[in-house]
């Protein structure tokens, strides 16, 4: 221990030795330091918090019902790139901070400055809650670069969603509009294709081959019906022969006309087609191939109707009369009624068969061709299902990119400021009160240095075993100085000059602090 202390005393005698080199150190050092603090500008913080309500009420009411942004996203990507070039010309603009950048290098450094200084530090995570922070060397300026950039955050945040709204709407109107031009040439190629196959195509869905069965089958049930009908009316003819017709005088006649009896199956047929052309009326105009051919079909069975009666009218009218036509049997005028029916009901069922026969030949005579349309048919209904669907799923997302247009509109997301843009009127770290104290404190650094190297480099040996380290060799005793009066004079005045530079250099490091402080202060 105590030749730790000789060691630390050795070196404190040799920086006392060379105390002159560590005092001109402290005074070069200080002037400049001070110089250097004295330059360098005090810096104000303005600052700003603001925070970003993405919830809102309408989002869980509008859910599957129009197309919601995702607000977080915008607002995260919005606070990335806050900072940017555009942004911060924008800034210069509305600060006024372009008054004093004459050229574009200034403006290109003011930029490049701007971008250093600025900091949006977002808070916890998820929270939304942002600070906008900037240090100028004017407190006022800098509150102003906080608020404009304040206001370009809320801007551009508005007018990025609605630029890219516009784009949005401009690209599914571009679609809307394709999909609408190949929904009518699809619609086009169909018309022609059923008016060019009238007849050939199915209908209801059924292909060719079922089209046949079904049409061989109503064939069978047509020849069935008319040998029913046959011999119905052949056994009407046996009662009518055997019957007598005794005279009734003065007996109102008891016959109607036969057009007063309708044709069961044909007004049933034709009610069925009635309604069914109600139906594809509704949802088709009346150049729709469809509702061209079941009106033709219609119109087909209206004149089988009117035929049928028409021969059963003349059926009625060839029966055997007597020469008192006005007064015959009840029981002869109801078999005459009902022979003429039965006439009526053969006819309408041979009209009905030789119409099954002829569809019949005709789908046989079409048996090559009908496959072959049939596909094509399908082909083309096909293409025209998916441009009509992808043309009502387009018109689907445009109605509900409207509606989140005007949820984006109300406000979906809020902007509130939570803190006003205002500049703090302390000066930030490091003030120039701290500046000048680093500064002195180099200066005292930088002389205890400067005589401890001074003393190592040209050393003064204050203890004989030092000395003996060094040289390496033995001596054999120390001769004392014994210092004369003018020796102690010398000595003192040295020590006189060195405190009162060392007390200037102390009182102008505490009046420069002192000054600084009651500028401060003041």
């Amino acid at each position: 221990m105590n030749e730790v202390l000789e060691v630390i005393g050795s070196y404190l005698r040799g920086m006392w030795h060379r105390r002159w080199i560590g005092l001109a150190t402290a005074w070069v050092v200080g002037i400049i330091a001070v110089a250097i603090a004295m330059k360098v500008p005090e810096r104000y913080e303005a600052t700003a918090r603001v925070y970003v309500d993405t919830e809102s009420l309408l989002k869980p009411l509008l859910a599957g019902l129009a197309i919601q942004p995702n607000i977080d996203q915008q607002v995260v990507l919005m606070s990335r790139t806050l900072i940017s070039r555009p942004n911060l010309e924008k800034l210069i603009r509305q600060a006024d901070l372009d008054l004093n950048t004459p050229d574009v290098a200034s403006r290109d450094t003011l930029i490049d400055t701007l971008g250093k200084n600025i900091k949006l530090e977002a808070g916890v995570r998820g929270s939304n809650l942002y600070t906008i922070n900037y240090r100028d060397t004017n407190p006022e300026r800098a509150r102003k670069v906080v608020q404009s950039l304040l206001n370009i955050f809320v801007e551009s945040s508005l007018g990025n969603k609605q630029k890219d709204s516009q784009t949005a709407f401009t690209f599914v109107d571009e679609q809307i509009k394709r999909y609408e031009d190949a929904l009518r040439a699809a619609e086009t190629r169909l018309k022609e294709f059923k008016i060019k196959y009238m007849g050939v195509t199915g209908r209801d869905g059924r292909d060719y081959f079922s089209r046949l069965s079904s049409v061989q089958d109503q064939v069978e049930q047509a020849r069935m019906e008319l040998e029913s009908n046959e011999k119905a009316r052949d056994a009407y003819k046996q009662q009518l022969s055997g019957e007598s017709q005794p005279l009734i005088p003065d007996a109102a006649p008891t016959t109607a006309p036969a057009s007063d009896y309708g044709v069961p199956e044909l007004d049933a047929r034709i009610a069925g087609l009635r309604k069914e052309l109600d139906d594809l009326s509704r949802r088709f105009t009346d150049a729709h191939p469809d509702v061209v051919a079941t009106r033709r079909r219609l119109e087909q069975l209206e004149q089988q109707r009117a035929t049928a009666i028409e021969e059963r009218n003349k059926a009625v009218a060839s029966a055997p009369r007597t020469q008192n036509s006005d007064a015959r049997s009840p029981v002869y005028e109801q078999l005459r009624l009902a022979l003429a029916q039965a006439e009526a009901n053969v006819a309408a069922s041979r009209a009905k068969l030789a119409s099954y026969e002829a569809q019949h030949e005709a789908l046989k005579k079409q048996a090559r061709m009908v496959p072959e349309v049939e596909q094509e048919y399908v082909e083309l209904n096909r293409a025209y299902d998916v441009q009509k669907k992808m043309y009502e799923a387009l018109l689907a997302r445009r109605d509900a990119a409207n509606m989140g247009k005007e949820v984006q509109d109300t406000g979906v997301a809020q902007f509130r400021v939570i803190d006003p843009p205002r500049a703090l009127s302390d000066p930030v770290p490091p003030t120039r009160l701290q500046m000048l104290g680093i500064a002195f404190g180099a200066a005292i650094f930088a002389a205890l240095l400067a005589s401890f190297l001074a003393s190592q480099i040209w050393p003064t040996f204050h203890r004989p075993s030092a000395l003996r380290e060094v040289v390496k060799r033995p001596f054999l005793g120390v001769v004392s100085m014994l210092p004369d009066p003018s020796v102690l004079r010398l000595r003192r005045r040295h020590a006189f000059f060195f405190a009162g530079a060392l007390g200037t250099l102390l009182l102008t490091m505490g009046g420069i602090l002192s000054a600084a402080l009651l500028g401060r202060i003041g």
